[in-house]
């Protein structure tokens, strides 16, 4: 089993229940088990626009291989409506793979660790809240990380 961090995130809809629902859905994916998810935080929309958004991550074990992973966090934003109509377009879901073990990947459709969540609290915080001791390859310790960006603007929501 390999330990993956999954970013949720959604500013369309009613964003905290498809959290959930995706949460749920992930859970239920075959290779998957002992789902763990963070509580939500709200941050405004970053190199976008639209209303401010719902972030969580979860933690899972797997047995699938990470692009396999991938595809099946894709098959859960399609079964929740996502569209794609341009880059950072607002969203009803959006799944990134976050890290998966310590292994580094650089492929056409798949990069792990995530390119940009060393420099994202409202990735970061949800992240050190469900996995406390989590490394970012090549970039050292979430906690770490989030210290350094300890001024964004992010909130974490009550419930």
């Amino acid at each position: 089993m390999t330990r993956a961090a999954i970013g949720l995130g959604a500013n369309l809809g009613d964003a905290r229940a498809t959290l959930l629902a995706a949460a749920d859905a992930i859970a239920r994916l075959p290779g998957v088990a002992g789902l763990r998810l963070s509580p939500t935080y709200r941050s405004a929309p970053q190199d976008a626009d639209g209303p401010d958004y719902a972030n969580a991550v979860a933690v899972v074990e797997t047995t699938l291989p990470a692009s396999q992973l991938l595809g099946q966090l894709h098959a859960v934003e399609q079964a929740h409506g996502r569209e794609r109509p341009y880059r950072n377009a607002p969203r009803r879901l959006d799944l990134d793979l976050l890290l998966y073990g310590r292994a580094v990947i650089d492929e056409p459709g798949l990069q792990v660790p995530h390119p940009r969540m060393h420099r994202r609290a409202f990735v970061l915080a949800p992240l050190v809240d469900v996995w406390p001791d989590a490394e970012v390859p090549g970039r050292g310790a979430a906690r770490t990380l989030l210290a350094a960006v300890s001024g964004q603007d992010v909130e974490r929501l009550p419930g």
